[in-house]
Order: C-alpha cells, then structure tokens, then sequence
C-alpha cells in the first residue's frame, strides 16, 4: 500500500516538477510595485489606529438570554474557526518575523502547501508520521476522551505528547481549544470515511475527504464571507445552481489565472494572507459557551487556572467537549431547538441555539489587544500586528488595491473605524491621522468596506443591527479570487477529480453537504477505530 506523501498518484501527478516548486509555495505580489506603490506608515499612526480598532472591555458580557448588536446575524460562531482552519491548511510562514523588512519575497517560504490539500491534517502521511495514525494505517487514533457533552458521548481530545502539545499534521491547530476540537472532529471525519469504504486505499480515503471539505469551502465557506454579487462572477455555478466542476471558477486578476500558473506555478499573494484574509480576527467573540455543562470561558485572560480560558497549546480539560449545537446548526432544515433549555445548570439555563460570530468591522475584541506573553509579545496588541506586518511587507493601500481592481474607492470620510452596530460611535480614518487620506492601510479598509457596503446594500433599514456583514468588493474579491486560483491550479483539487466528484450519498442531508453535515458525520464515528 503507497500511503507516503511521496508515492502514489499524489506524487505521480508532479512527476518532473522540481520538488521545490511542488512542496514550498512561494509569496509574492499580486500587483506590481511600479503601478501600486507600498503604502509607507510611521508607528505612531498605526499605534493609534491599532487603538481606535480594539473595542473597550465586555463587562459584565451580554447575557445569552439577550440579544449582542456585536453579533453577525448572517455567520454562526463555526465559520470563524473554519477560516482559521482553512488558514492553516494553506499557508506556514515560520521563517518570518513581524519586525523583519524583506523586499525579496522570493526568499520566503510558504512552508504550508498553498492548496486546500489537508497537509495540516494529514502531515506527511502515515509512513512518514506514523505517531499521528492508528496501527492500521488508515485511521486517526484518537487522543484521551472528554466528557461535558452529554449529546456526543465519544468525544475525544487530539493525541498528545508527554508535554501535553498536540501530535498533528500542524501544530497551530492546537493554538486554542475550539479549533483544537474543530480538528478533532476532521479527524473523526476522515475516520468516518474509513468506515464507508472498508476496501479503499489511504490515497483514496484521503481524496474523499479533502474533496468534501474542498466543497464545503467554495459551496458554503465562501458564500457566508463573502457578499454574493462579489462572489459570483469569480464562481460562476453560485448563481447558476449548478456543481463547481461543471462551471469553473473564473478568476481575474492577471496573476490568478489558471494561464499564469500553468507557467509559472502557484504563489501565495501576500496582499491575501497579511491582509485580507486576516478578516477573522474581527468575527473572534471575546467569550463562548462550549456545552451546557461548564459556564462561558473567554478567549483569554482566565487568570492562573489553566483551565480559566480558551487559549491553547496544551490539553483540554476533561469536561470540555464541544457541543457543535452553540456553534452552527446540526439539525439544518429542520427546526431549530429554540426551546430546548439545558437541564444539566439549573443556575444556568442555556437554550441549545448557535452563538453567532462577531461582525466583519473595524473593531476587535479587547482581549485580542492585550495578548498574554504566552501568545504574543512587544506588541501584544493584535490589530497593532497586522498593521505593522502589513506595513513591513510593503503593501499597497487599501485604495490603490481598488484601483489596481477596476472598483472605486470608498470616500475617505465613508471610511468608517468602529463597531458595525447602531449605538456605537465610528470615526472617518482620516480623523485618526491625515497619514491616511486617500491611503488606508489594506487590512482595516477591507474590514471597513465590509461594514460600509453591506449597510449600503441595506439601505432603507431603520435598524441596521440584523444586517448580516459580509466581504465587500476588495476583501472578497482577493479571497475568491487566491480559493479559485488555488483549485484550479492544483491538479489533485476536486475539480480535476475522475470520476466527477460529488459528495457521498450517506453523508448528505436533503442532498446537500455542508459544514453542519461533515460535522454530523463526524459526531456519528465512534472515538476508537473499526476493526
């Protein structure tokens, strides 16, 4: 059996492609230099825009029994662990440094593979990472088993080592405790693949299951982040109702055609990673409910107890299993369990119903501003990373970005800073500093468009609360457009699957296969193997 990474019909789809241009994406620009210049920033300017963009203490948090205007009515909590998942799948970069200024982007490395392949699941493949799989060599072996969700009795931790760091494809995924268990659950996925094909090989099991979550990506990932008149002209078969297979994606932006990589390769556009994919910092909710069993725990800032927060890289205490029920809807077209009230807390009656992530805006939580030593340091705010890394690697402004798309800027007074809710106050960015007149830094004006273009869209709405914020032109458009390029350009992707990909009838609700339904799936795989 060819299980490594190296063997098989993976490898031998590269054949005579150096390995370095297979195994080590490299980052590059999207636009050139020339025509969209680097938008230069002293610190002092983007200190106090880092300020402006991180919100002021939730105390005491909103009570679950009331409504958060912070909370996007249109995206559950799930999608934001989904993106960071995503985001580890497609991009490594631990040879740079926030501080280090490097014009050669050629000399960094993606050391993740710039496709949506699962290497942050699967490694190096069981020949290579035997540690991580189970003695046959087909499954995942599950790690100690958690307790505290009544509804899913076979919940485990991921494996770990002695020092309690998680022994997975990509250590990041166990940088907090949800997407740790987000992770957990692909594993019971692909074990649950295992099951349905008793008779295929790793290589097969392994195609199913990146192509499940490759459709999951572009039918329901995308289409939640990202406004639809943006996305559709990118995936054509969103609007048409038909399989992305059939009507491919259609990227662009010169750089992003299939043409261009089928001659120079695949890159990863640092316009995209430092910056606009950077958008699900601002959907992070500064505290979460995990089951009905134990109370909320916030994202940080859980004092000496190990067990006081969500913050990650060690184990996941014995009763914390995730219940997927307060993250997205399992029982999708079905009624929802709006009534079902947890028994388990009497002095805390909790309805089963997703939390709601937080919206695309201008404002992060306030924990994320002040990140503990063991997460970050000098800076220890995150906006002020962003800022300063997009700053470093010289990227264009947020307007030049526009323009280098064919889409008109946002007036720099519409340019708003601050929460996407009614009640509180937002600023133009220019009133923070005349630094930014006509030049916002990339990342803050894709979240501000986001916020401004889907009030726009909702214009007439006395209360703007419940409008659902989504990627507007800039920051969508370069998200679809790397996910397009990104499957087009990778000859493994589900677009190039033979026979024609579609999602395993068992798995599908209603014929459909969604978010919802991989992790139903999951939920279904008992924590130990079939023999």
């Amino acid at each position: 059996m060819t299980t490594g990474l190296r063997h098989g019909k993976w490898w031998d789809q590269w054949r005579g492609v150096p390995v370095q241009d297979i195994m080590e994406g490299r980052f590059d620009r999207l636009f050139d230099p020339s025509v969209a210049p680097p938008a230069d920033f002293n610190d002092a300017d983007l200190e106090k825009l880092a300020a402006q963009m991180t919100a002021g203490l939730d105390t005491p948090p909103t009570p679950e029994t009331e409504v958060d205007p912070e909370e996007n009515t249109g995206i559950v909590a799930a999608y934001t662990y989904l993106g960071q998942f995503v985001d580890h799948d497609i991009t490594f970069d631990p040879a740079s440094q926030l501080r280090h200024h490097t014009t050669d982007l050629n000399k960094l490395v993606d050391f993740r593979t710039p496709r949506l392949d699962l290497d942050c699941l699967y490694g190096r493949g069981p020949s290579d990472q035997p540690y991580i799989y189970a003695p046959d060599g087909r499954h995942f072996s599950p790690g100690r088993p958690l307790s505290g969700n009544p509804h899913d009795p076979a919940a485990f931790d991921l494996p770990r080592a002695p020092n309690g760091r998680a022994l997975i494809g990509d250590p990041r995924n166990g940088e907090n405790r949800i997407v740790a268990q987000l992770h957990a659950a692909m594993l019971r996925f692909h074990n649950r693949v295992c099951d349905l094909m008793p008779d295929a090989s790793f290589d097969e099991i392994r195609n199913q299951v990146r192509w499940h979550y490759q459709w999951v990506v572009v039918n329901e990932y995308l289409p939640t982040i990202i406004q639809a008149d943006v996305l559709a002209p990118v995936f054509p078969h969103l609007g048409a109702g038909t399989s992305v297979i059939k009507d491919r994606p259609t990227p662009t932006t010169l750089l992003l055609t299939e043409e261009a990589h089928s001659r120079h390769g695949f890159f990863m556009p640092v316009e995209f990673s430092v910056a606009a994919y950077r958008y699900g910092h601002s959907m992070v909710r500064p505290i979460y409910r995990l089951n009905e069993t134990i109370s909320r725990r916030t994202i940080f800032g859980g004092g000496p107890d190990p067990a006081g927060d969500l913050g990650g890289m060690r184990p996941i205490p014995d009763d914390w299993a995730i219940d997927w029920q307060f993250f997205i809807d399992l029982n999708a077209n079905q009624p929802a369990p709006t009534g079902e009230i947890s028994a388990h807390n009497a002095n805390d009656p909790i309805p089963r119903t997703p939390q709601h992530a937080y919206k695309i805006d201008t404002s992060v939580v306030n924990p994320l501003g002040f990140l503990p030593p063991s997460v970050a340091s000098n800076p220890a705010s995150l906006p002020l990373r962003n800022l300063l890394r997009g700053r470093d690697f010289q990227l264009p402004s947020g307007q030049t970005v526009a323009h280098q798309l064919g889409i008109t800027p946002i007036p720099d007074d519409d340019l708003v800073i601050g929460k996407a809710t009614d009640e509180d106050p937002k600023q133009p960015i220019t009133s923070i500093s005349n630094a930014f007149a006509g030049r916002a830094p990339l990342w803050a004006y894709v979240l501000s468009e986001a916020q401004v273009t889907s009030w726009a869209a909702a214009k007439g709405r006395k209360k703007k609360d419940s409008v659902p914020i989504r990627l507007g032109p800039v920051g969508g458009r370069l998200i679809a457009e790397v996910f397009a390029a990104m499957l087009l350009c990778d000859r493994t992707s589900l677009l190039h699957s033979t026979p024609r990909f579609q999602p395993v009838t068992d798995l599908e609700r209603d014929e459909r296969f969604g978010l919802a339904d991989l992790l139903r799936a999951a939920l279904q795989q008992a924590a130990e193997p079939a023999p």
